[in-house]
């Protein structure tokens, strides 16, 4: 996704601070804040039109379809909000290497308890 390329990974920094329920609210109002207000979820409209609150005023409209279409599980052409929150934790490469080392030693601990 091109969108990826000029994506500032914040989202480690914010997790270490804020904790995973902090991080979890600041996604909720990043969400509610993108969202159109009628529809209740992100469209590309939405998107377009408020991405400038985070700064990311530079994509293009093909950037900013394709970061839906990225994250569209449905297929109705928009994000819900748990479809947001996935999205922007699929977008974070290091939050996601981070959340496979702690699932996989979670795995492990429970192997070892098992057996």
């Amino acid at each position: 996704m091109a969108a990826q390329r000029n994506f500032q990974d914040y989202l480690p920094v914010m997790a270490n601070k804020l904790g995973g329920d902090g991080l979890i609210d600041e996604l909720c109002n990043g969400f509610n804040l993108l969202k159109d207000s009628d529809k209740g979820v992100i469209t590309f409209e939405s998107l377009k039109r408020n991405s400038a609150l985070f700064g990311l005023q530079g994509l293009s409209d093909e950037d900013l379809r394709s970061m839906v279409l990225e994250g569209d599980f449905d297929g109705d052409g928009a994000l819900n909000q748990l479809e947001f929150c996935v999205l922007m934790f699929r977008l974070s490469p290091e939050l996601m290497e981070g959340s496979k080392m702690w699932l996989e030693q979670v795995l492990q601990q429970e192997l070892k308890d098992y057996f």
